[in-house]
């Protein structure tokens, strides 16, 4: 790599890849929405979901990350829907056309897991069958067939990322420290459930891996940390970094599904949904649990971030003070 392109640049991953890509003697190119000062060189601003690039705007380019993309939102409507693949595919379709065009070597794609959907208690990899049922992972799954199957570039790449998280206030894990803090967050008993996880930091180096290395193009990999955690386990360790103690009782599961039944008949009266609903319980209790081995085996790289090592820095960044220690 020499001259790249970072879509969706001024984001929590693109940033951090960007600092990434500046530290290591790249020169960088910015495509966003809106213009944003950051660690780039240039930068273009367009919308792929509205037009096509500037016939020379990936002149000299020789690799893509393309991150931009319409994000699962909690409430979904009718016109979102049709956003998701406006955005995420048809988006997506523009600028490999581009990338054709101007003769982009490698495209780095970063889907999302949620293009496979989620196996439940089973651990999903690459080779799992893919049953997407959100019109995100539809999306999702379209881009990816137009990425490795279009013949756009000679060497395309696919990331399934799972839950990322790291120094940032968005996203559900933050929101959940911030409930922890404030006793918001119910002491959840231990159900044995599985949620894979990354840190951010481990996602640009697996990202660089994905984008240098031969063996890598025309592959997905999926990108975990490889350590599972249970609902249970995450209140735990963020009551440990909070050095905040642990209640002696636990929330009794059959309120927690009888108050997510509640919030399903409010959202269908109100006709979007309600902040706590069965789709919510879901993605507190269920299970979504995924293999790091093919990129391990392939690449040769793992995910070096666990949760706890980041926990500290999530809450310095959200303006916590843990408690004293007693």
């Amino acid at each position: 790599m020499q001259r790249v392109l970072v879509t969706g640049a001024s984001g929590f991953i693109g940033e951090r890849l960007c600092s990434r890509l500046k530290a290591e003697g790249m020169e960088v190119t910015a495509l966003m929405r809106h213009g944003a000062e950051g660690p780039w060189d240039s930068a273009i601003r367009t919308d792929l979901s509205q037009k096509p690039l500037p016939a020379d705007a990936l002149k000299g380019i020789d690799t893509i990350f393309h991150l931009a993309g319409k994000a699962h939102a909690l409430s979904e409507t009718r016109q979102g829907e049709s956003e998701y693949f406006n955005i995420n595919t048809s988006g997506t379709r523009r600028l490999l056309e581009a990338a054709q065009q101007s003769g982009v070597q490698r495209f780095v794609f970063f889907s999302s897991v949620k293009a496979m959907g989620e196996g439940g208690d089973l651990l999903l990899s690459e080779e799992s069958p893919c049953n997407p049922d959100t019109p995100y992972g539809k999306s999702k799954l379209e881009a990816e067939q137009l990425v490795l199957k279009g013949g756009y570039v000679p060497e395309p790449v696919v990331l399934r990322l799972t839950m990322v998280y790291g120094p940032t206030a968005k996203g559900n894990l933050p929101r959940m420290v911030q409930a922890v803090d404030k006793g918001r967050f119910p002491p959840l008993p231990e159900i044995n459930n599985r949620r894979s996880m990354v840190h951010v930091d481990d996602v640009v180096s697996l990202a660089l891996a994905a984008a240098t290395q031969p063996a890598a193009a025309g592959e997905i990999y999926i990108i975990t940390d490889g350590q599972p955690y249970t609902t249970r386990e995450m209140y735990e360790r963020i009551c440990t970094a909070l050095h905040k103690p642990l209640p002696e009782w636990t929330f009794p599961m059959p309120l927690l599904k009888l108050l997510a039944k509640l919030g399903d008949a409010i959202g269908q009266l109100r006709g979007h949904r309600f902040m706590f609903d069965s789709d919510a319980m879901e993605k507190l209790i269920g299970s979504a649990w995924y293999s790091p081995e093919k990129i391990q085996r392939e690449l040769g790289i793992s995910a070096q971030y666990r949760l706890q090592d980041a926990l500290p820095e999530i809450i310095a960044g959200l303006g916590i003070t843990p408690r004293k220690n007693p």
